[in-house]
């Protein structure tokens, strides 16, 4: 079965809003985290719909919007959309207001909009899309569980037009909780210095992306999605190497046949241990690039590696920002996907030039 990624849209740290460039402007960060850098909103929302929209659904929305322009589709058949913590912050913000006003005279917006499936919903209000609406809150694995979703139901038909994506958000009560977990990092490096700390922790970041999957190829393809699996309590570097080498034989292929691998290093030494071990002794003569450094660690941060490895293959260019190892010297035709959280948690996905 065939599914084309037929248009893109992300909103990230870095310019990644406009489809037109590709990676020509790196944002660098020295803080404690990595937010968004928001277009104009207001060309993809209305004045009305903006009012009472919190930040992610903002961002969320017009990631969308730019995916859907990008692919010439106004109404998509299906919405389907991956989340590890869903609008955080009106959660937060709700949860505030109980204990502030002692669980009176509360303003119900946030509680509304705190739900795990307010972006998709808001989505589909806006492009009056009835169909099929699904959100998916499985932590590292969210984003691709939705994709999961969009390639069986492109099996069933083709024809359809499939809004999917992923979308998360980082706030200050939830990075410092976070961060008394040993999640992040202490010292306050630059993100384009991550794999050279040396240390435990990565950067939290953010962002939504959205793309346009069909069963049908158009003018505007960037990729073909050809397989994506998932992987539990899955440890050390021979468990992966074999989950590696059968996902490749299941869809007919070995090593070699990838050009280019695009790895979920995040400057952790406890983790990026497995993906350095599997650069010097399993992808010894791919190109193989990273990613976190631009997006941050994220329950989604996966939208980016697929929004890079897809512009990648339709452009044929690979920033040198994101290259950790051997040079290009020939087309790329096939690009594997790999992530990882704490070495627990793995998740694989294939893409090739159409």
């Amino acid at each position: 079965m065939s599914v084309y990624i037929n248009g893109l849209g992300l909103i990230s740290p870095q310019k990644t809003s406009d489809n037109s460039v590709f990676l020509q402007e790196i944002a660098e960060y020295t803080g404690d985290c990595m937010r968004c850098i928001e277009p104009n909103h207001k060309e993809f929302i209305s004045p009305v719909a903006i009012r009472r929209m919190s930040r992610m659904m903002k961002i969320g929305v017009s990631a969308a919007s730019v995916c859907l322009r990008d692919a010439g589709v106004q109404i998509p058949d299906s919405i389907i959309v991956g989340t590890g913590l869903g609008c955080i912050e009106d959660t937060e913000t709700f949860i505030m207001s109980l204990h502030n006003n002692t669980e009176r005279m509360l303003n119900p917006t946030p509680f509304i909009q705190s739900t795990h499936n307010t972006v998709n919903s808001q989505v589909a209000i806006l492009t009056k899309c009835h169909n099929y609406n699904s959100t998916y809150v499985h932590r590292i694995f969210s984003f691709e569980t939705a994709l999961i979703d969009s390639m069986m139901l492109l099996g069933e038909n083709p024809a359809l037009k499939i809004l999917a994506g992923g979308y998360d958000e980082i706030t200050d009560n939830h990075n410092i909780i976070t961060r008394k977990t040993g999640s992040w990092k202490e010292e306050s490096n630059s993100n384009l210095d991550l794999l050279k700390s040396n240390t435990t922790g990565s950067f939290p970041g953010e962002g939504a992306g959205f793309f346009l999957l069909s069963g049908e190829k158009s003018e505007n393809s960037y990729a073909e999605l050809r397989s994506v699996r998932t992987y539990y309590k899955v440890s050390g570097y021979h468990s992966v190497n074999e989950k590696i080498s059968i996902f490749l034989s299941d869809n007919g292929m070995v090593t070699d046949d990838i050009d280019l691998v695009v790895l979920g290093l995040n400057g952790d030494k406890n983790y990026d241990a497995l993906y350095w071990e599997l650069i010097q002794k399993y992808f010894t003569s791919q190109i193989t690039t990273f990613y976190k450094h631009l997006s941050g660690e994220g329950y989604t941060s996966s939208t980016f590696a697929m929004w890079l490895a897809s512009n990648i293959l339709k452009r044929q260019v690979i920033p040198s920002v994101v290259i950790v190892g051997n040079q290009p010297a020939q087309p790329v035709k096939n690009i594997l996907i790999y992530n990882q959280l704490k070495n627990t948690s793995h998740s694989l996905m294939l893409l090739s030039q159409c």
